[in-house]
């Protein structure tokens, strides 16, 4: 049996995104399919995209040990691959779901939600909007204009390729990500604001040449809305 960890977008309906531990298991009744089983979260309360136990066969998959890769048979399948986006220093990104609405322009002001993770510290999760809620309970989306400096340039670059309702998973280099401490999106809790720039540029570890990695972030986005000004 193979244990592995790894984060999942909910219904796409719904705006969450949750930690699952799965089981791979070979099936016996058929030995070209395997059998995903995931445990129950305690504070889940929404319905995830992976059923209780589902059967996919293992022609999508090809897995050793404890690692294992998602690889569409062809064009047709919903699984895919990362790329890397032109022209955008380096930012890879996989898309979960694509988008049907318009894409985004520099000067529009764009909505999105996004579950933000350091590569370093074992993929701490440092912020997700998610967590943002309004008196009604709705996690609250973070608004910007596109184009702005003030935002790091890996979530402008992913977010010029996309369509409205895409979700897309992208890797940003340091180069691409924080380079200064005022740069959105900010963790709105002082320790964790704190925990993610003192690992960022934390000075020894930079001198020790650790820098391409300390400074990597993976971002879970959602395209929610596009407003041209």
């Amino acid at each position: 049996m193979t244990m592995i960890s790894f984060h999942v977008p909910c219904n796409p309906t719904i705006n969450s995104y949750q930690s699952k531990n799965v089981s791979i298991i070979n099936c016996s009744s058929n030995p070209n399919h395997i059998q995903i089983q995931q445990s129950t979260s305690k504070n889940s309360n929404r319905r995830s995209l992976l059923s209780k136990c589902i059967i996919i066969s293992t022609t999508f998959f090809s897995f050793s040990g404890e690692s294992f890769s998602l690889t569409p048979t062809n064009s047709s399948e919903a699984i895919a691959k990362f790329f890397e986006i032109p022209n955008s220093g380096g930012v890879k990104a996989l898309d979960l779901r694509f988008g049907t609405g318009p894409t985004p322009i520099d000067g529009d002001q764009v909505a999105i939600h996004y579950y933000g993770r350091l590569a370093a510290k074992q993929g701490w999760r440092f912020d997700s909007t998610y967590d943002h809620k309004d008196s009604t309970g709705e996690p609250i989306p973070f608004i910007f204009i596109l184009g702005s400096t003030n935002v790091i340039s890996g979530i402008e670059a992913a977010i010029r390729t996309m369509k409205v309702g895409g979700i897309r998973r992208v890797i940003i280099p340091p180069s691409q990500g924080y380079q200064n401490t005022t740069q959105e999106p900010l963790p709105p809790n002082f320790f964790d604001r704190q925990r993610l720039f003192t690992t960022i540029f934390n000075p020894t570890r930079l001198a020790n040449g650790e820098g391409s990695t300390l400074g990597t972030l993976i971002f879970d986005i959602e395209l929610v809305k596009v407003k041209h000004l």
